[in-house]
């Protein structure tokens, strides 16, 4: 088995085990109430019942009635509008934006078959979206780590040198420098905290609920796993309703695009964590291992292909490629880390990289040619995408060497 399978099936366990067990402790922590509230609701149908002198197959036609109009929007508490212009807007925000809360639906035939359509283009754009915010907070984080390095750099070497020497010794000090894929990832999980916690704290206020709840409703709209158990800004009326409905977009759309970008970065470090492991599993010899370096430093890619390693023109894209015969430590040799933080210019030619290189892997499968593994990271596919922006922007050089 290659690598490319073997890191695919370890993954595929790992999640299969991750289910397993989630499945395990949700059902011991919320089976036993869902036995008791189906007690609690047996008993209150009977005592109706014998108290109201009310047929119960009548009262359950009812309610069959009412599980129809509550898919339709209709709550016994008044609520705002769903299919007025805003409430149709908050509702096309939830379809392109993937989260789907479910507290409306098209209810009519037309309206299902509209949003077939509005739904993959305007899901297909809106991932587009969040991938361009993803390059621009990655690259202002860079922009910011390497003015803060370069700043500790001028201080430590203030009067020491002069002032031609310093320039010189800063260039060859940062000239491999990149910020590590973790502080990244803390800067970002960090920011998702705040918003959170602003958010959860407007949400209590005006939604009446718990603090709790406001971040369980938090993370399932910004994650967009979007359960609809709690939705924001549906009742009729609030104080200061406009200024409101305003901030819950502000802050949902801030708190998605965070996520999102966390969520990337996350899948890095799973990454690394993979290569880990299948590297205890190997166990290679001393003189196979690679040569050790500081982790998560970056270095940017040589303007002269290492021997073993292919360079690849298609227009504007180049890239470079390794070859599934390289021996294990040709393999190692010449990968950038996982800290590594790109330029824009970068970033857009491995986006043209992914597809084109997509297109080539489909006409050689297609023509059962030979495959071949361009642009490997690490033993992953450069990916097409946000795990496409990811691989090529922090996670090719994931690797420790």
């Amino acid at each position: 088995m290659n690598e490319d399978n073997a890191r695919f099936c370890l993954l595929a366990g790992l999640i299969l085990l991750y289910l397993l067990c989630g499945a395990a402790i949700f059902s011991a922590l919320e089976h036993p109430f869902e036995i008791r509230a189906r007690l609690l609701w047996k008993q209150q149908l009977d005592n109706f019942t014998r108290r109201y002198r009310v047929n119960l197959g009548a009262l359950h036609t009812l309610l069959r009635q009412y599980e129809e109009a509550n898919g339709a929007g209709i709550r016994v508490d008044t609520l705002r509008p769903r299919w007025d212009f805003s409430g149709a807007f908050y509702f096309v925000g939830t379809v392109v934006s993937t989260i789907g809360f479910g507290m409306t639906t098209p209810a009519t035939i037309a309206g299902k078959i509209f949003l077939i359509f509005y739904g993959l283009i305007g899901c297909a754009a809106t991932i587009l979206f969040f991938n361009l915010f993803l390059e621009r907070i990655i690259t202002m984080l860079a922009y910011i780590m390497r003015w803060c390095h370069e700043r500790r750099l001028r201080c430590a070497g203030v009067g020491v040198m002069s002032s031609r020497e310093e320039s010189s010794g800063e260039e060859d000090s940062l000239e491999g420098w990149k910020p590590s894929v973790y502080y990244v990832m803390l800067i970002l999980g960090v920011a998702s905290v705040v918003i959170a916690c602003s958010a959860s704290t407007l949400y209590s206020s005006m939604e009446n609920w718990s603090y709790v709840d406001s971040l369980y409703f938090c993370f399932v709209a910004f994650s967009t796993i979007g359960f609809g158990d709690l939705v924001s800004s549906q009742r009729q009326q609030y104080e200061s309703q406009e200024a409101y409905r305003l901030g819950n977009c502000l802050f949902i759309l801030m708190g998605v695009c965070c996520i999102y970008s966390l969520f990337n970065v996350i899948s890095i470090v799973i990454k690394q964590t993979l290569n880990w492991i299948l590297g205890k599993l190997r166990r290679l010899p001393a003189h196979l291992r690679p040569k050790r370096m500081k982790r998560n430093a970056v270095q940017p890619i040589s303007s002269h292909c290492p021997a073993g390693r292919h360079r690849y023109k298609d227009g504007s894209v180049e890239t470079v490629c390794d070859s599934e015969t390289e021996a294990v430590a040709e393999v190692y040799v010449g990968r950038r880390l996982s800290g590594e933080m790109i330029s824009v210019n970068e970033f857009m030619v491995s986006n043209k990289v992914s597809l084109a290189l997509l297109q080539k892997q489909l006409s050689e499968t297609a023509h059962q040619g030979p495959r071949q593994s361009y642009g490997h990271q690490n033993g992953f596919s450069g990916g097409v995408g946000a795990l496409g922006i990811m691989n090529n922007r922090l996670q090719e050089t994931s690797v420790e060497r």
